[in-house]
């Protein structure tokens, strides 16, 4: 189900999340997610499946220990930073296009200290198993994200691949990488710039975020063509798993059209 819901108390409701599960695309050269049905209900009278696979697939989120060894995990970020008041704001971009401080200073509702803060590029319309999301996508580099960080943000969301540009990643000759190392000749006949001289980082978004406790969601989508624009409660919470690297996650946005309600948040 999709689209704005309306509660019993006139809130509505809006789902943030992509689909996850069996079939659902996942970043180049991740691990695939495998299910078993164990029990049957025409068999056992109860219906089980298995899940084997890794949390960074969807709408998720990743720990400080995705990208720098020796730091926290999931449950290291404070409990407030899952829920509060923030904005959806449109930074519509287009391929390999980076977003800037001055496209979030810019921004509409503005982003202010304390928000939680949603990101909609127009990327999670190509949302698939094709390099348009994966290879192609905008998104944040390390000046957008200190920005944020030192707006005071408690929490960033976006709808794209990951928390760093895709030309950051190991898709390129970073880290691990190449995993898709044609990405670079084709960067030079486009621009006619190198491009490792042009993101010289592996992800810094990343490790700019986390590292400063400010929790990143990628892979941002569902409803959030109908929030942009407009200041949200939001509420996104990880597993409580102590060892976590990541995790899968469901984020909703709520709208009290009729401000009837107040909803409290903050640390």
């Amino acid at each position: 189900m999709s689209g704005e819901i309306i509660g019993a108390n006139g809130l509505r409701y809006y789902d943030l999340s992509n689909p996850w599960g069996h079939g659902i695309p996942q970043w180049p050269s991740s691990a695939n997610l495998e299910f078993r049905t164990l029990k049957f209900l025409a068999k056992d009278g109860i219906y089980v499946q298995q899940m084997e696979g890794i949390m960074h697939r969807s709408t998720h989120m990743d720990a400080p220990i995705h990208v720098t060894e020796n730091t926290g995990t999931l449950t290291d970020f404070e409990s407030w930073r899952f829920f509060g008041t923030g904005v959806a704001v449109s930074i519509p971009k287009g391929r390999w296009e980076v977003i800037t401080p001055e496209d979030l200073e810019a921004a509409t509702p503005r982003i202010e200290p304390g928000d939680i803060v949603m990101i909609n590029t127009g990327s999670h319309h190509n949302l698939g198993d094709n390099d348009d999301y994966y290879a192609y996508s905008p998104g944040l580099y390390i000046d957008a994200a200190q920005w944020l960080v030192d707006r005071g943000v408690k929490l960033v969301g976006i709808d794209v691949q990951a928390l760093d540009h895709p030309l950051g990643t190991k898709l390129i000759d970073h880290g691990t990488g190449p995993s898709q190392p044609w990405l670079m000749d084709e960067y030079k006949a486009q621009t006619g710039c190198d491009v490792m001289e042009d993101f010289p980082l592996w992800e810094p978004s990343h490790k700019t975020l986390l590292l400063n406790g400010v929790p990143g969601i990628e892979n941002i989508g569902g409803d959030l063509d109908l929030v942009t624009g407009k200041r949200c409660t939001f509420m996104a919470y990880p597993w409580r798993w102590p060892e976590g690297d990541g995790c899968v996650i469901r984020v909703v946005a709520i709208i009290d059209p009729e401000q009837k309600f107040r909803i409290e948040s903050g640390e």
